[in-house]
């Protein structure tokens, strides 16, 4: 699969608890158990309310939050934002509300008896070794590889596949405390240079420079103020093709908006105010650009989107024999679809598109006769969705998405199905990059219960083999997966993902964890998680719905839960609730829900809605302000899926549903810990301060309601082990605390040894 433009800009967050060297899911040891979908059983059955079990743990006051009389006025409508103050980060007033916050959530945790053993199996589950997904450039191989516990994996090389493994970078050697990333990786087609990039302390900001493969050595160049952009490499390998935007005000580089992306050419070996300007927008601020450079070496494809909108415009320009591109030339100017370039051959470009198919197909356009008349479909649109389709070794590698979990065939370049890829079972398969004259390809596949095992595919033969797998501390076979089906309030069909201990007794008794997305088309399909297994080991329920606004069946999927559709999306959460509780899985007082980033705001949205129906929550690093989201970094981006309050029909939408505008006065809300970073300048902690101050100031009860603040961290990406591990001991210990659970000796786990 081709290296597109790396928009990050959506609210995504790696889905499950923990993640493995990135977010891995699982394969399951020999025929997956409950490989089968079951339906629900009739409409699901309404219950009474129950309070939650909270246990008799002390909490201090909390800090006291000034509330302000600041309204604004919305279309003729005012509205109170009491806790605008919050939103200065540097004022000493909310520095003092910080650590206050803090110091009341860290007094609550030390109490919990249970908290110090999870952090122990987790830390023992975690260290495993573990590896990244082969792929080869320039005659060399390249991989990742985590030893277990280091805070970041290593990028290594090497000449031969099997060959003795060299580091390309350890990013470990770049900070004390792993807190600086590796967060974007491009080599060069001769396999001479590696462009890399860092950001530190979960930054979205991203600053590159190039590595000498062969001597390890850096070369001078440093490029700076890059956000959602990865670097394609000119032909000739003296330069690459990247995104950037100008500087933001000294000391406001966390909050300023980013608008008007530029694309720069640099050439290796000279100073970034000598880059090339390539193209750019003066007239469109929100417009962003990528580049990608064609297997042959001819074109430049320029990727031109607008946010978080799934659709985006195609620009293409020839490459002279010094790399640099001439005339750029508009192949699709219109927001009417989205375009992922695939590959070409000679004048005719492959393209992925929902274009009249919500699903996806690919089709090929010959860029000597655009007009759409021309087009000519060579993969048609499926009952399955499209996720990607690379070309390797003359052979179109597809995979689609089947009820949320992952097929794989092979086409020849005409688009006829050469084969079936078996797969080991229900789970997410990923990878498959390469070029034309490529005659292998490396391929991940993972699932719930076992991590990311990786592969070679020999494209000429057809067939795999393993090649890493690691040994986990756990025993797939005590564990059953099962999909299940259940009807939203309006109806609608939703698939679940229900996993726990196999012959558990459906009588209402498990700790249960809902945990959910439902946004920006980003699918939620099966992956591993240390954190979940941990969970899963202390007798909980783990239950991940695809609900609507994701990608998993589609544009149409997408749209029903998007803008004045959105709605849908925590109705479809409420009732996945409802079924866990009406079939026995859980009750209400074992129920409790997570999400993080837009899965934060559907958090919050629906313990607004529903107080009475769960008994814990955990939103993290969500977007709880829907009337001013747009006025903060990358928040403009998500207009696409959100709406704007700008706008007077969608700010009656948003104002609906918006968490921190829906309390009620002296209502019991469930026990909540909200979790958000002082560095995250995607979604900014100002989300989470105001939400938690008005949560603080609207419940009534015993129930804890928290804020937790992690320092130095960001969104998610990036994160070192060693946070992750200490977030989820305090997310699980909180849950232990507030779901009544007793977890036993978690050391003495049923599991196997590593050789198993």
């Amino acid at each position: 699969m081709r290296r597109r433009k790396a928009l990050f800009v959506t609210l995504f967050s790696l889905p499950l608890a923990g993640f493995v060297a990135c977010s891995a899911p699982n394969e399951a040891k020999k025929a997956p158990v409950g490989d089968g979908a079951t339906e629900a059983k009739a409409p699901v059955k309404k219950t009474a309310a129950a309070p939650a079990v909270t246990r008799a743990l002390k909490v201090k006051s909390y800090p006291k939050a000034r509330v302000s009389d600041h309204t604004d006025d919305y279309h003729g409508t005012q509205v109170s934002d009491p806790f605008r103050w919050l939103e200065d980060s540097d004022s000493d007033e909310t520095k003092a509300w910080i650590a206050g916050q803090n110091e009341v959530t860290n007094d609550y945790l030390v109490q919990i008896d249970e908290r110090s053993r999870i952090k122990k199996r987790l830390t023992a589950l975690w260290n495993y070794e573990r590896y990244g997904t082969p792929w080869k450039r320039g005659g060399r191989y390249f991989m990742s590889k985590n030893d277990g516990l280091q805070n970041q994996s290593v990028l290594y090389w090497s000449d031969r596949l099997d060959g003795d493994l060299k580091v390309m970078i350890d990013p470990n050697t770049l900070s004390d405390d792993g807190t600086v990333a590796l967060n974007g990786v491009s080599v060069s087609d001769d396999g001479k240079y590696l462009a890399y990039g860092v950001s530190a302390s979960g930054s979205d900001w991203q600053e590159w420079h190039v590595r000498e493969i062969e001597t390890g050595k850096d070369l001078d160049d440093h490029l700076k103020w890059i956000k959602f952009s990865s670097a394609s490499w000119a032909p000739d390998s003296k330069g690459f093709f990247y995104g950037r935007f100008d500087s933001p005000a000294a000391g406001k580089e966390l909050e300023s908006v980013n608008y008007y992306q530029k694309l720069y050419y640099h050439k290796v070996g000279t100073s970034q105010d000598q880059d090339v300007l390539v193209y750019q927008d003066k007239k469109n601020k929100e417009w962003q650009f990528g580049a990608d450079v064609t297997d042959d070496g001819k074109y430049v494809i320029i990727d031109v989107s607008v946010g978080t909108d799934r659709r985006n415009m195609v620009y293409w320009a020839p490459l002279n024999k010094d790399g640099k591109p001439g005339k750029v030339t508009r192949l699709i100017d219109k927001l009417e679809a989205k375009y992922v370039f695939v590959g070409n051959q000679d004048s005719v470009f492959w393209f992925r598109t929902d274009h009249e198919s919500p699903r996806g197909k690919l089709i090929a356009i010959d860029i000597k006769k655009p007009d759409p008349s021309g087009w000519k479909t060579v993969i048609p649109e499926s009952e399955d969705t499209l996720r990607s389709v690379s070309v390797v070794g003359e052979r179109l590698i597809v995979n689609t998405m089947h009820d949320a979990h992952s097929r794989i065939t092979v086409h020849d370049l005409d688009g006829k199905r050469l084969s079936t890829l078996k797969l080991p079972g229900i789970g997410t398969a990923g990878g498959f990059q390469g070029k034309p004259g490529d005659s292998e390809t490396f391929y991940s596949f993972r699932s719930f219960t076992q991590p990311s095992t990786t592969y070679r595919y020999d494209t000429a033969t057809a067939h795999s083999a393993i090649h890493k797998k690691p040994s986990v501390d756990i025993d797939p076979a005590l564990y059953e997966v099962k999909q299940v089906f259940y009807k939203s309030k309006d109806g609608t069909k939703i698939p679940m993902f229900i996993v726990h201990r196999k012959g558990i007794e459906l009588d209402g008794t498990h700790p249960t964890y809902l945990y959910a997305y439902g946004g920006f088309n980003v699918s939620l399909t099966p992956s591993f998680s240390v954190a979940d297994m941990v969970w899963l080991e202390m007798g909980g329920i783990y239950a991940q719905p695809n609900l609507r606004g994701g990608g998993e069946y589609g544009e149409s999927w997408h749209e029903a839960g998007t803008k004045l559709n959105k709605q849908n999306v925590f109705d479809d959460f409420v009732a996945a609730g409802e079924y866990l509780v009406a079939e026995g899985y859980t009750q209400k007082k074992k129920l409790a829900i997570g999400g993080r980033s837009n899965g934060g705001l559907l958090v919050g949205a629906t313990i607004t809605q529903h107080p009475e129906m769960f008994a814990a929550a955990l939103p993290g690093v969500g977007v709880m302000d829907m009337l001013r989201f747009h006025k903060f970094t990358i928040g403009w981006a998500w207009v696409s899926d959100y709406g704007s309050s700008d706008n007077p029909e969608e700010f009656k939408a948003l104002r609906a549903y918006s968490p921190l505008h829906n309390f009620k006065p002296d209502t019991e809300y469930p026990a909540t810990m909200v979790f958000t970073a002082d560095h995250d300048d995607r979604v900014v902690p100002l989300h989470s301060f105001k939400f938690a101050a008005e949560l603080q100031h609207s419940h009534k009860g015993e129930n804890p309601v928290l804020i937790r603040i992690e320092t130095k961290a960001g969104h998610g990406a990036g994160k070192p082990t060693s946070k992750r591990i200490e977030q989820w001991a305090d997310l699980w210990g909180f849950l232990v605390a507030n779901l009544d659970m007793k977890i036993g000796d978690l050391e003495k786990s049923p599991t196997v040894p590593p050789e198993h």
